[in-house]
């Protein structure tokens, strides 16, 4: 392997996690409708819901002042000539009275998080918002998520007022005087989220590129490699073992995040699940690059000329001629078809990974699944490809004693 080669080999298993980074980044960022479907499922979290029903609850603050209206009562009742105790007794109702009425807003709150008009709009907001998170994650918040030094937080205030008009429609009229609010829910926190955002912003610049070039650099790796196959297969385990370094580094961060969490976020709970949701896709990619690049590294290695690869061929080819034996013994002829694949079967090969590479690169957030599915087609073709080169032999052997 020559050193430009190694380099640019090293390269590319280096760019492997930035580039896996950069696409999560553009799907959460620029992609709305990929936005809000990361983050809807958050609205039916039962530790979202009760995280919500807290920040509403405290946002209404929906109070009635029990002691003013007992004493107003039990000054009433004692003008109407009544004992002083019985007035005693009423004013003691107070914190009740509170209490009381606490409980209400918690039952409307609660009532209003867990029905669908929540999820609506959560996912709304979210939907409005999404200009919003862009300008977050690249330092100019605005609009329902905002972002003011190192916190970024989401405006309840339309929960809020929703939970004041169910409240009014439930008979609680003291509600209909709470004030106009602009209440924030803490989303995240951290002194280094100007790094963050220079990051991302560095990400956003290159992001439609960095994919592209990392691939771009690994294949001239490969190519200048005076052992290609070798090279190759360095180069997919390379990959995967950089894909599992960022899969444990997110471990990491996370545990880093919830451990370090401000006074602000009331629910740990809840910020697991933030964080989760919103790197759920991530993580997908990153299962992904390492299936990819475990699979093509195997493919690569069985395709040389090592023992176990030939053995490996060699039994394939050994099944495929008895099931050709099998067949003209029953019939079954290919003609000039299975002497054409017989004679153009590695180039045929070739297209075929040529076929599904662009299949794959073209694929709309491939995930494990995709990777599977594409090797399962490939299987099956190359099957079917030894299967028709076995029976052109068969016949082509059947034809040449009578030559």
């Amino acid at each position: 392997m020559s050193t430009v080669s190694a380099v640019l080999i090293t390269l590319t298993c280096i760019l492997v996690p930035v580039s896996l980074i950069t696409v999560w980044v553009h799907d959460i960022v620029l992609d709305t409708d990929r936005y809000v479907s990361t983050v809807a499922p958050l609205a039916s979290e039962p530790a979202i819901e009760a995280a919500a029903v807290t920040r509403i609850t405290a946002a209404a603050d929906a109070r009635v002042d029990g002691s003013q209206v007992t004493s107003d009562i039990a000054a009433w009742l004692e003008s109407q000539g009544l004992p002083p105790r019985v007035g005693k007794a009423i004013k003691s109702l107070g914190p009740q009275l509170d209490s009381a009425v606490d409980q209400a807003v918690t039952k409307v709150a609660t009532r209003f998080v867990e029905s669908d008009r929540f999820e609506t709009v959560w996912t709304e907001a979210n939907r409005v918002a999404h200009t919003a998170v862009v300008h977050a994650l690249t330092g100019e918040g605005r609009g329902s998520v905002e972002v003011s030094g190192g916190t970024v937080t989401l405006d309840v205030g339309a929960a809020v007022e929703q939970v004041k008009k169910d409240l009014v429609d439930a008979g609680l009229s003291p509600a209909e005087k709470i004030p106009e609010v602009d209440k924030q829910m803490v989303l995240f926190q951290s002194d280094k989220l100007e790094k963050i955002r220079d990051l991302v912003h560095l990400l956003d610049v290159v992001g439609n590129w960095l994919p592209v070039l990392t691939v771009v650099l690994g294949a001239i790796g490969v190519l200048l490699a005076r052992r290609r196959r070798r090279a190759l297969v360095t180069t997919m385990l390379g990959a995967a073992a950089a894909g599992l370094v960022l899969a444990i580094g997110l471990v990491i961060a996370r545990r880093y995040y919830l451990d370090h969490l401000p006074e602000q976020v009331q629910s740990p709970a809840a910020a697991a699940e933030i964080f989760d949701t919103l790197v759920r896709f991530l993580r997908v990619s990153i299962r992904t690059a390492i299936v990819l690049g475990i699979l093509v590294a195997i493919g690569a290695y069985l395709s040389g000329s090592g023992r176990l690869a030939r053995a490996v061929r060699g039994s394939a080819d050994r099944a495929a001629d008895s099931a050709a034996r099998w067949g003209a013994h029953h019939g079954v002829h290919t003609g000039k078809v299975g002497t054409w694949v017989d004679t153009h079967r590695r180039w045929l090969t070739i297209g075929v990974l040529l076929v599904l590479a662009l299949v794959f690169a073209f694929w709309n957030h491939p995930t494990v699944l995709t990777v599977l599915l594409l090797v399962l087609i490939l299987l099956v073709v190359l099957a079917v490809l030894a299967l028709l080169a076995a029976t052109g032999r068969e016949q082509h052997d059947e034809v040449a004693p009578k030559a």
